[in-house]
């Protein structure tokens, strides 16, 4: 099969196009043909060696994909062959992939593969987000990075709940953010206190963030740290006190399964409902995956990203 294996730790210039034997199915896995995989900011991240506890090179990059159920491992009893299943594990950016069953969802009736990338990553991790951030109706909450696909998820998301959203974003993207929902769209952190923030760019903005959240009540989520490390200490929750809640959607799903079954329920609901619509990314051939990543990287893109096999 064809696949794209990261050669190095140089960053999506590492990235070649192989040839490699289709893997097997072990114990409670399932083997899938990918018809398209998500391409992700923690892809990017991996190629650097910058993700924590990320692969070391050479590896098959990608960690999410669409496709049809060509073979069940031992114990599986929750597909058959034939099943359209979107799902996440290591690998994911070629023509064949094996992954835990449990880590795997029906597509939605009606939806095709392309688009319904994003709902176990980008759209959980939104809806993750913004109940561990106890959003209540009327409060005030700020999604950085709104123009990407979790930030767009969260923006429509927040909105569904009532609150009042504030978006960042550079401002090429404002209209965009403005039409997923966004009530104010800004270029950087706005100077007004917010209950809610989702932080998912660290870096100098962690600063700002941490210092617009409401004092005591006020609750910063973090789930990405696309602009680098940032460092905050016990003198400023002190004098600056806010909450912070920590969030990696792998780690949800391995510490806390129940509660992400909840999140991946409430999705389904939320679909039924049509508060999700289905996805539209931007497609590249599996070949252009360095070219898809390198784009990703220049922030150049909005929404999803997706490899086409």
């Amino acid at each position: 099969m064809r696949a794209l294996q990261q050669t190095s730790l140089a960053g999506p210039t590492g990235l070649r196009l192989i040839d490699t034997p289709r893997p097997v199915a072990g114990p409670g896995e399932i083997l899938v043909r990918v018809t398209a995989a998500g391409v992700n900011f923690a892809d990017l991240m991996q190629t650097y060696g910058t993700y924590v506890d990320g692969p070391t090179a050479p590896y098959v990059a990608g960690f999410e994909a669409t496709g049809e159920v060509v073979a069940l491992g031992p114990g599986v009893s929750t597909f058959a062959v034939g099943d359209q299943i979107l799902g996440m594990g290591p690998g994911a950016f070629a023509e064949y992939l094996v992954l835990p069953a449990a880590a795997a969802m029906p597509l939605p009736r009606g939806w095709s593969g392309e688009q319904s990338l994003g709902l176990m990553l980008n759209w959980a991790t939104a809806l993750a987000a913004l109940r561990l951030g106890r959003v209540a109706p009327g409060e005030t909450v700020l999604v950085q990075a709104a123009a990407g696909g979790v930030g767009q998820a969260a923006v429509r998301l927040a909105r569904h709940l009532g609150a009042t959203v504030l978006a960042t974003a550079s401002p090429a993207k404002h209209q965009l953010v403005r039409t997923a929902g966004a009530h104010e769209v800004f270029a950087t952190v706005p100077d007004r206190p917010i209950d809610v923030i989702l932080e998912s760019v660290g870096g100098p903005d962690f600063a700002r963030s941490l210092a617009a959240a409401r004092p005591i009540t006020g609750r910063i989520v973090v789930y990405g740290v696309a602009g680098g490390d940032a460092t905050v200490t016990n003198r400023q929750l002190n004098f600056h006190p806010v909450q912070l809640i920590g969030l990696h959607l792998g780690v949800l799903m391995a510490q806390a399964p129940e509660l992400f079954a909840e999140v991946l329920d409430e999705l389904t609901a939320l679909i039924a409902a049509g508060v999700i619509p289905p996805g539209t990314p931007t497609t590249y051939a599996l070949a252009d995956g360095a070219a898809a990543l390198a784009a990703l990287e220049s922030r150049s893109t909005v929404g999803k990203l997706a490899l086409r096999p």
